[in-house]
């Protein structure tokens, strides 16, 4: 067991440097943006076009990777972030910023890719579950790192932007470093609409409305901070909050999942985290303690969402199509994180900044509605037929290499494997 954790501490560690690189870089463009005098509807787009390129990225990444392989790919995603990180910092407009994020999400989602399939490589049955997690946990930690160190410069300098370069570089030296082998070719998401829907409409509609919700606040959350009138480092604890609270709000929520109908749960959840959005609209604080009380506990809510969302479609998938169906909400939800800031951007304009909370207070309350609405119509499994909850990145959306690290693929994978020998078998004997 402590071999195994000494032969992806290189890849965790790798990963660390690029979440510190991409939490503070993600928090300093609205900050800076804000400062500069750009628009909301500018602001949104930045957001809008990071989603869109890590999408792009999980769809075509993957060719990269197996015409480069794993180590020059990664070498080259992470290099391009580096110097995408820093011509931001050069060239402050916000249509260069528009196409540079762009650019910043396809080279995330490559990266995330490659560092997913490495651990995946080295992860077992036994193992899994454990990796999985120091996982998570490297992924929250060193998000919320970087955001924090956002009050540690000048948010007007560039000084802040070559420290996030710095640590997109950093992640570069222990994936080099290491002695890991380059794993097979990375997983190629399918999207079939058609069956996503059949396997539950439930997850098919929520997954795109929490994008929606999440895509806004994740894009614009910094920008409301700053047009309440409340400074840098409230702003920072205010975002690293909502993922602190979405991280420890998904245990008790998935576990309490796993006993009755998850719908049920949605819906509950859901509509919480609508109602401390309508009253954050209706209110609009300009108090850093109240804005602090109240979003961290719209967070909590907020992201404990999604992952009981993709467990009650892993409840009516096989291990055939667990992969695909994982890897189809994937991108059903980045789908919704491009619209998100679009929509809260331009509300954010028509009323006033607390208006983001509209936004995404209509669409909790529409997964609410709708998850009622289903349990009428389709009987909820039993506990034991039930895959068991786990847990999900809150603060990112995920790749499909992720679906893969996670425990409940196990089957699947072993059912790929298996269909993998017979493949070998027949051309053998062919």
């Amino acid at each position: 067991m402590f071999r195994s954790y000494v032969q992806i501490f290189a890849l965790l560690l790798g990963t660390a440097f690029l979440l510190i690189g991409s939490g503070l870089h993600g928090l300093l463009l609205p900050l800076r943006g804000n400062a500069e005098g750009f628009s909301v509807t500018a602001l949104g787009l930045i957001g809008t076009t990071w989603a869109g390129g890590f999408v792009a990225g999980c769809i075509f990444a993957p060719r990269l990777v197996r015409r480069a392989g794993h180590v020059r790919a990664f070498g080259f995603f992470a290099s391009t972030a580096a110097i995408v990180v820093l011509l931001t910092g050069l060239m402050v407009d916000a249509t260069i910023w528009v196409f540079l994020r762009a650019i910043t999400g396809f080279a995330m989602a490559g990266i995330f890719m490659v560092i997913e399939s490495w651990l995946n490589e080295k992860a077992t049955n036994e193992t899994r579950g454990k990796i999985f997690g120091l996982y998570m946990m490297v992924n929250y930690g060193a998000v919320m790192t970087g955001q924090m160190l956002v009050i540690t410069g000048d948010v007007a300098g560039n000084s802040l932007f070559m420290i996030a370069a710095i640590f997109f570089c950093l992640a570069l030296l222990p994936t080099a470093a290491s002695k890991a082998s380059s794993p097979r070719p990375l997983t190629e998401v399918q999207l079939d609409l058609k069956k996503l829907y059949a396997n539950s409409p439930v997850a098919f509609v929520s997954v795109i409305l929490i994008g929606i919700a999440n895509g806004a606040w994740g894009t614009l959350g910094a920008v409301f901070g700053s047009m309440s009138g409340i400074d840098k480092t409230t702003i920072a604890l205010m975002v690293s909050f909502t993922i602190a609270g979405g991280a420890l709000m998904q245990i008790p929520v998935g576990r309490f999942s796993d006993r009755i109908d998850r719908r049920y749960v949605m819906a509950s959840v859901a509509g919480s985290a609508a109602l401390i959005g309508f009253l954050i609209f209706a209110i609009a604080p300009n108090n850093g303690t109240l804005i602090l009380m109240m979003t961290a506990l719209y967070g909590s809510l907020a992201y404990a969402i999604y992952p009981v969302a993709v467990a009650h479609a892993n409840d009516h998938a096989t291990p055939e199509t667990f992969v695909k169906v994982s890897g189809g909400l994937l991108l059903l939800y980045g789908f919704g994180t491009m619209l998100g800031p679009l929509i809260a951007a331009e509300t954010m304009n028509t009323l006033w900044p607390s208006a983001l909370f509209l936004v995404t207070a209509v669409s909790h309350l529409t997964i609410a509605g709708y998850a009622m609405l289903r349990s009428r119509k389709r009987a909820s499994p039993l506990p034991s037929e039930k895959e068991q909850f786990q847990s999900m990145a809150a603060e990112r959306p995920a790749t499909q290499e992720s679906v893969l690290l996670d425990p409940r693929s196990e089957a699947a994978q072993e059912e790929k494997a298996n269909e993998d020998s017979v493949a070998d078998t027949a051309k053998a004997e062919a």
